[in-house]
């Protein structure tokens, strides 16, 4: 598979490498050795044809370029492959060259070969998910208590802590990875059904011979062929563009946070990285961008997988061939944001004092919320939650810290005056304290989430 040199910026050489012709040539040749061995193993061809089959299923043999093109005209990549495989066996066996793909079709190979390259392709993807969940459960470690403001609808909301905001980024990435092996023990099956998914030809061999294969290939066996029904497929594709897009969720808290008026995450400092050809001051989160943009493509990817599941009758006609176009696609995407996420989480800067700054900044304002229960305790919650939102007009208005206008009423009311706790009131406004119900959550999350 050849991409375009925007596609290969956000994804990564081995991904491409998995989906690439050479990759998905040499499935379907291992393909069409394994069905030849596992036929002559139930009599079905001569042990000889089998072993001529097996020695030229090596893509290295072939122009893959002009199987390539030759695909176009003949509307499948199976056909000009058959083709070549048959004329390579005859000229070391004649009579071999007869038993080449013998009760198959170009969708059994085809769909069998594409289900070996995803195999490698998911293995990919598994191993980046492993060290990226690593590295944000170690960053909710460290950052369990640490205080930072939690934001809502854009806007500054309460204290939470960026240990819990990165066991939380680290979560939905777990289940994916349950997802995605739960998938694909039931996707990454053998696809064998002949002409019209009967293995007419085979006769009462068929069954033997697809679990030989299916064992040899190390697939799951499906009592039928799935030529037309692509549900389990669907549900695996659907799964990986799922993990995409909870990683354009990290990317977008990150680019967020990253920003220079707020500063508190900053991505790795390299040579080269992330600077403006026009502008020498610039850091852009370049990683950031990268799953963001892959992310923001996902969403196309797996409508075209729904979108092409109404095959007609026993083969599909264009909505098949759109699948296995845009399958590799979601692949990519997920592997260039997840390469890119763990480039920058590795390396992840946490300015600590500027998150505090930020919420020192906003002069107590954060903590309405438990001024309000507070008071309510004395004069109930309505009445209170009134008096609070009334107060933090005036803070703004007057440019005064929360607190001291909250003093100042508490000592005018006659209801309140003397009923406060001045304990629990101190701690009302201390930041720490405010973090900790975060940091037990983290803790918690943390517990949930470690094997």
């Amino acid at each position: 598979m050849s991409v375009s040199l925007f596609d290969a910026f956000l994804s990564t050489p081995e991904m491409i490498a998995a989906f690439d012709d050479g990759a998905v040539v040499q499935a379907m040749f291992r393909f069409e050795e394994t069905l030849a061995r596992a036929q002559a193993a139930h009599g079905l061809i001569p042990d000889s044809a089998a072993r001529a089959i097996a020695g030229v299923c090596k893509a290295p043999l072939y122009d893959i370029p002009a199987l390539v093109h030759a695909s176009r005209r003949a509307g499948s990549l199976a056909i000009p492959l058959v083709k070549e495989l048959t004329a390579a066996v005859a000229l070391y066996d004649k009579e071999a060259s007869t038993w080449v793909h013998y009760g198959s079709t170009s969708q059994d190979v085809i769909d069998s070969a594409m289900v070996l390259v995803t195999r490698e392709a998911l293995a990919l993807l598994d191993a980046g998910l492993a060290t990226l969940v690593d590295t944000l459960l170690a960053l909710a470690e460290r950052h369990a208590g640490t205080p930072v403001l939690a934001r809502t609808l854009m806007q500054p909301a309460q204290v939470t802590s960026f240990g819990f905001k990165a066991a939380l980024w680290a979560a939905p990435l777990v289940r994916s990875q349950a997802q995605l092996k739960s998938c694909a023990a039931r996707a990454l099956q053998l696809q064998l059904g002949g002409a019209v998914g009967t293995r007419a030809v085979m006769g009462a061999q068929g069954a033997a011979v697809a679990r030989h294969m299916a064992d040899e290939l190390g697939l799951a066996c499906p009592a039928v062929a799935w030529h037309t029904q692509r549900d389990e497929w669907v549900r695996l594709g659907l799964e990986v563009a799922v993990l995409t897009g909870s990683l354009g969720k990290i990317a977008t808290d990150l680019a967020l946070m990253a920003q220079g008026e707020i500063g508190e995450l900053a991505e790795p400092v390299a040579v080269g990285r992330g600077g403006s050809s026009a502008m020498p001051h610039k850091r852009n989160p370049v990683a950031a961008m990268i799953a963001l943009a892959a992310s923001g493509r996902s969403p196309h990817a797996a409508a075209n997988l729904l979108g092409a599941m109404g095959q007609q009758h026993e083969r599909g006609l264009g909505n098949w061939q759109a699948e296995l176009a845009g399958w590799p696609g979601l692949f990519l995407s997920a592997h260039g944001a997840l390469a890119a996420l763990n480039e920058a989480m590795a390396g992840l800067q946490v300015d600590e004092a500027r998150m505090r700054a930020n919420i020192d900044a906003l002069g107590g304002l954060v903590f309405g919320e438990a001024l309000a229960g507070c008071i309510g305790a004395v004069i109930g919650r309505p009445a209170a939650h009134t008096m609070v939102e009334e107060l933090t007009r005036s803070a703004v208005a007057q440019q005064r810290h929360l607190a001291e206008v909250a003093s100042d009423a508490v000592e005018q009311d006659e209801r309140l005056r003397g009923r406060i706790d001045l304990a629990r009131w101190q701690a009302l406004f201390d930041l720490d304290a405010a973090a900790q119900p975060a940091a037990a959550l983290a803790h918690e999350v943390l517990r949930t989430l470690r094997p």
